[in-house]
Formats: C-alpha cells, structure tokens, sequence
C-alpha cells in the first residue's frame, strides 16, 4: 500500500511540476507577445516576425501586425522580409565552408585568389574583408547608392582607382567593397555563381523554401511592403516620424553585401543547422567564425556602444556578460545568438528604422532576468555597484552613496557619459 501511495505521489508531483512548466513558459510568451505590441507601436512598426531559440529547439515563433498596410494583409509565418546585411552572415559561412573544403585560408591575402586588383590592395587577407577593417575604399557613395549606375564593371573600375582608406587592419570602416571581392572569390573557387553555392549548401540543406535572393523589383509571393519613417539627405539618415513607402534595388553583382529575403522560420532552421553541424562540419570554424576581430592595436571596432565588434560577417556584442554575435541589416531586421546562454532571438520588420537590435536584449531579459534594463542590464560595473547602494537606501541621496564609494576605492568613478547612458 505504501508503494502505490509513493508512486501515486511521484506521479502527481511529477504531473504538477510539468504543469507549472506549461504555465510559466505560457506567461513566458504572453508578456513577450505583450512587449512586441508595445514596441511596435511606439516605433510604428507595420509588421513583424518573431522567432525565438532555446537549447536547440524552437521555443516561440510568432507573427504580428501587416505585412501590407494598403491592403491590410496580416503578417503570416510565410510573410518573407528584406535581411538586408544580415546576408553578410551567409557570405560568411560560405568562406568558412570553402576553407574547410581546403580551398581557401582566411588569412592568406586575396591576391592567392583574385588577380585583377591594385598593387596597394594585393597584402589584404580574406578575413579582414570578413571583418570589414580592410582599409578598401567603398563601392556606394555618401547616399548609398551603388556607384557606375550599378553597372558591375563600369563600378569595380571606378572603385580601382580610388584611394585606400587606411591601412588594413588599423579601423573598423563598414565596407561593401570587400563582400563584392569575396563574391567572386566564391565564384571562383565552387565553380558557381556565389548565389547557387549559398542556395546549394545553405538554404537546401536548411529547408529554407521561402528563402532567396531578390529586392523590390522582383515579384515575390507573400513578400512583405517595405516602410520608413527616414530617409537619407546627403549621407545623413533623417526620421521624419512619417511612414512611406520604401524601395530597394541590388544589382546582382552587390547581393554578397546586401539581398536575402527569408521568414523568421527560415532562419531559425538555419540556426539551427549551424548549431548542430550540418553547416560546418568543424566546431573549430564556428569559434573562429564567431571570434571578434583584433585592430591592428590589439582593440576591437564595431557599428556603435551596443554592436561593438566584427567578426566573420557577423556583427558581435561584447561585454562581461551575455556576449552576442548580431547579424543586423537594414534597419529593420536582426538576430541575435548568445553562445553562452545556448539562446537566438530573431526579429524581422517591414520598417526601416525600427533597429530592432536595440530591443532584442530586452526579449532575451524574459528568459534571463538579469537581462533587464530594469534590473541594470547593460550598466558598467561602477553603475551597477552605485545601483545596487541606491536601492539598498531607497534611492535617497544619491550623491552621497557616490561619494562614500569613492572613499572605499580611490579608484572608483564614473563618466558623464555612463551617467546619460543609465538615464
């Protein structure tokens, strides 16, 4: 009688700790759900896609908003979205993928694979066009359209003749030169256009069936309409708060920069495949490809305070903790993968300028509560230190729970800078 008593007591308890699960991960996703909303109308977002990875699986995968606003046409899970530079990533899984077939070496210079180059260009090696500290001048001018009337030849000529930069590998300079070489060294070395060794090796083997390369001028079934609330006078990108439509052209010969178009499922698939080595075979050319790129003085460069580094055609997020590398592309789209936290986040929007980048980290803060900006994530940690003073008295006299961290540790301080950021 005992027995069954224990076993029928295993068995409830067993029942109420997975129902406890199933609830907590519903109110997991309701308060994600809740937040989205929140976000896309504070940013005026259309439409948007939200695919969520955990320990390998796929947690969330949801749709919200129009894919189209003329003719309210709901976003759906076959809703496919422009990723823009996030294709950078792709480009970058394919030299990796090319070096571990034993035709290329990243740090080999790029004149062992394309000959029709300037001498001051020839000691440049492939990982530093990955990582964009090449020194190369750009191929897009100031308002970033792609120079010789997109034309592939009369640009890579014009393109020649200009002046370099820097030196490789002193700065970070975002530069879409650099993927233009690296597309036809993929030409050259697979024995295929660039695009057919991507869609060979990537979106096949992934099941991507709503993936491809294409742009506004294509006719694309459940392609999402493209928004803005910016525009850009001069080089200088200006929000004028006002949603429009929005049109983007990539010639064939640029689609290595910038010309993915996928579904947050897609992509999760992709993740996915990567994770478990059926993109690259070699857990090695992950970690290298993942590894952010060192300056020639030993530090790093990025877009800005939050996409600080570079690696292999992924943008990274370094920092003391939950480290990200962060494909993001056009101001609209982005994921986020945290090797350490075995988590990825992707977001897709029909509206450039809604850098969904910045809000990702607060998605993540609903699995890792340390993540949230309201428990002071992202502060230094002389901030956090001065934060956790404050709350221990009630935020009362703030400057004072400064000054007496200042007289334990002489060393103790903060910038004006860290300040604003925290406000």
């Amino acid at each position: 009688m005992k027995k069954i008593v224990k076993t029928v007591n295993s068995i409830l308890l067993l029942t109420i700790t997975l129902f406890s699960q199933q609830v907590l991960a519903q109110n997991t996703a309701d308060s994600i759900d809740i937040f989205i909303k929140e976000r896309m109308t504070q940013l005026k977002i259309p439409g948007l896609q939200l695919a969520i990875i955990k320990n390998g699986k796929l947690d969330k995968l949801s749709n919200y908003g129009f894919a189209n606003i003329e003719h309210q046409v709901p976003t759906n899970s076959k809703t496919t979205f422009s990723i823009n530079s996030m294709t950078k990533a792709f480009v970058g899984i394919a030299i990796m993928q090319l070096q571990e077939q034993g035709k290329l070496n990243i740090n080999n210079p790029i004149s062992s694979y394309i000959f029709d180059i300037p001498e001051n260009w020839k000691s440049i090696t492939i990982k530093q066009l990955l990582s964009n500290v090449s020194g190369l001048p750009n191929n897009i001018d100031e308002k970033e359209q792609v120079l010789g009337d997109g034309l592939e030849g009369k640009n890579w000529e014009i393109v020649k003749k200009l002046p370099m930069e820097f030196k490789p590998g002193e700065k970070f300079s975002y530069n879409q030169t650099g993927y233009y070489i690296l597309g036809t060294i993929i030409n050259s070395l697979s024995g295929r256009h660039f695009t057919e060794f991507i869609e060979e090796n990537q979106f096949k083997p992934c099941n991507m069936t709503s993936t491809r390369f294409g742009d506004s001028d294509d006719i694309i079934p459940n392609n999402a309409a493209s928004y803005s609330t910016i525009f850009n006078d001069g080089g200088k990108w200006i929000n004028d708060g006002k949603l429009h439509n929005s049109f983007a052209t990539f010639p064939l010969f640029f689609r290595t920069a910038t010309g993915i178009i996928s579904t947050s499922e897609d992509l999760s698939k992709w993740l996915i495949a990567l994770q478990n080595g059926k993109l690259l075979k070699k857990e090695t050319s992950v970690t290298e490809m993942f590894a952010t790129t060192k300056l020639n003085n030993g530090e790093i460069g990025g877009f800005n305070k939050l996409t600080n580094g570079y690696a292999l055609g992924w943008p990274t997020v370094e920092r003391d903790e939950h480290r990200a590398v962060a494909p993001v592309g056009g101001m609209r789209s982005a994921l986020f993968v945290y090797p350490e936290d075995d988590l990825s986040i992707v977001v897709l929007t029909n509206l450039q300028g809604s850098n969904p980048e910045w809000f990702i980290d607060e998605i993540a803060g609903y699995y890792f509560p340390d993540m949230k900006i309201k428990n002071g994530f992202g502060l230094s940690k002389n901030l956090k230190l001065l934060r956790q003073n404050l709350i221990k008295n009630n935020y009362q006299n703030p400057y004072n729970n400064y000054q007496k961290l200042r007289q334990a540790n002489e060393n103790y301080t903060l910038t004006e800078e860290e300040v604003n950021t925290w406000g």
